[in-house]
């Protein structure tokens, strides 16, 4: 495979993941970017007045540049790097809009599979790569490379989709389909997709609405129609049971700090673990 990723999207081996965030920017408001820093501060189980400041944050595929934002905005000093050149656009011009010329947030383009590239960076107190290493085509081999990257005492927040089993395999021919067709298909795919996904929410606001519960909060910040595209079009495509993961980085001397699991549906498992 190559190395290139404008040559991988045109060879249909790689979903344009930083056209679709481009779009996203467009939606992207204060409530969202609270929604973030909110999710950051729940999985990192910082205390009513903590915040990130004095720590360095490590933002790997930052992809929107959502999640390098809500760390900057918490304090962290922040190093984002994407292998997609219009995701490292996004970041970059994230950075521009909030944090104009400041020397606490780094964006540069490079791979979590460059060795050369990782040696270079140090190491950080905080390791994020929310929903990305799955999307290497060499999962596990990026599993394996962020975990020098975490300082000692450091965290590693990582999300990694779940293996669904039967269901996976049917969702890897649709993945690949998405690439390689048109822009007809690849509407007719998306539009398929779209009304599953807007029935299975609709079917879980009516369910909250009988029982009298409040409505789901906006989650990670994101929005839904960029996800679903995100979700469809995702490929290179793996995934993982969470005692796979788990047992993985148990080998490797770290500690589980937090897991929050897809339920054993679809999307990710999120997991914290901290470096002894």
């Amino acid at each position: 495979m190559t190395t290139d990723a404008a040559a991988e999207i045109a060879a249909g081996d790689r979903f344009a993941f930083g056209e679709n965030w481009a779009r996203f920017l467009e939606v992207l408001d204060d409530d969202r970017i609270a929604a973030a820093e909110t999710s950051l501060r729940t999985m990192l189980d910082l205390a009513d007045g903590d915040d990130l400041t004095g720590r360095s944050f490590l933002d790997i595929g930052s992809g929107s540049g959502l999640f390098s934002l809500a760390a900057r905005n918490l304090g962290a000093t922040v190093h984002s790097f994407d292998f997609d050149p219009h995701s490292v656009a996004c970041t970059t011009e994230l950075r521009r809009r909030y944090h104009p010329d400041d020397p606490a947030w780094t964006v540069q383009q490079g791979s979590v599979l460059d060795p050369d590239y990782l040696a270079g960076l140090g190491q950080f107190d905080i390791v994020y790569s929310w929903g990305v290493l799955h999307h290497t085509g060499a999962m596990w081999d990026a599993l394996a490379n962020v975990a020098p990257l975490v300082a000692p005492h450091g965290q590693l927040f990582i999300a990694i989709y779940n293996d669904q089993g039967p269901a996976t395999d049917i969702w890897t021919r649709v993945k690949r389909t998405y690439n390689t067709a048109g822009p007809v298909g690849r509407s007719a795919i998306v539009g398929a997709c779209w009304v599953h996904t807007s029935a299975t929410v609709l079917a879980g606001s009516a369910y909250r609405r009988a029982k009298h519960r409040p409505a789901k909060p906006l989650a990670r910040g994101m929005d839904r129609r960029r996800d679903v595209v995100d979700w469809v079009g995702g490929w290179p495509f793996e995934t993982a049971r969470p005692e796979e993961v788990f047992g993985f980085y148990r080998e490797r001397g770290f500690v589980l700090e937090q897991l929050t699991t897809a339920g054993g549906r679809q999307g990710c498992n999120q997991f914290v673990f901290r470096r002894p």
